[in-house]
């Protein structure tokens, strides 16, 4: 995995990362560039099977370790008027609160006393509404504030970040763009949706000494898609 792009060889040696949801998608593109730059990692994922061959693709066990777990929900598609109380909840209890719970858990476990750093995963729906994913995009937004409060008291031994995505070409987003993805990446700047490899780069800085004063962020992640919209 040497020759990802812009990969800054054992840039993380020594280290290791906690990845939920990472059997797939945008979470094994960050496991792998982990990897690659050094660490070791231990993923969660929901399906065994994709959980063994994903801990076999990273380089199996003296790289990664596979935990099975729930991590990470889906969009719910329809406007805010028609979605159940329920729903919501569970939106906010997977996208917001379980990934504090992590964290707690990693501080008490480890961070309290040895430092480190943690990356959220949001969405740039966090930031500018998206009609049809409103109480997606609110959660997110409501995971960008948590970052900023958990910069601040975990500081100075922890840094917390975040990166907000646009749309990448994921089977998670397949529904945003499937069927006509030229129609959707004509609103980019750069004239393209995002692949994991784009958000992935941009994580492993965040996790790196050389982001080792920047906390409290959320860095977008989006082909130009905010400029040129005004968000």
């Amino acid at each position: 995995m040497a020759h990802r792009r812009g990969v800054v060889a054992e840039r993380l040696a020594g280290r290791t990362a906690i990845i939920t949801g990472a059997s797939r998608g945008i979470g094994l593109a960050i496991a792998e560039r982990l990897v690659a730059e050094g660490a070791k990692v231990v993923i969660t994922g929901r399906k065994p099977d994709a959980l063994v061959a994903a801990v076999a693709a990273l380089g199996g066990a003296d790289h990664a370790l596979g935990v099975a777990g729930h991590t990470g929900i889906n969009p719910v598609y329809g406007p805010l008027m028609e979605l159940a109380p329920d729903v919501a909840r569970n939106v906010v209890e997977v996208n917001v609160l379980s990934a504090l719970s992590w964290v707690q858990k990693i501080y008490r476990a480890w961070m309290s006393g040895h430092g480190g750093a943690v990356v959220n995963v949001a969405s740039l729906s966090g930031i500018r509404p998206e009609p049809g994913i409103g109480m997606y995009g609110a959660s997110k937004a409501m995971l960008m504030h948590l970052t900023k409060e958990l910069a601040v008291e975990m500081s100075p031994r922890v840094r917390v970040n975040a990166v907000a995505p646009a749309v990448v070409k994921t089977r998670f987003a397949a529904a945003l763009y499937e069927g006509r993805e030229d129609a959707v990446a004509a609103d980019y700047p750069l004239a393209r949706l995002g692949t994991p490899d784009d958000v992935s780069g941009v994580v492993a800085f965040l996790l790196s000494g050389d982001a080792a004063w920047v906390t409290g962020r959320t860095l977008v992640v989006d082909g130009g898609l905010a400029a040129a919209g005004g968000a």
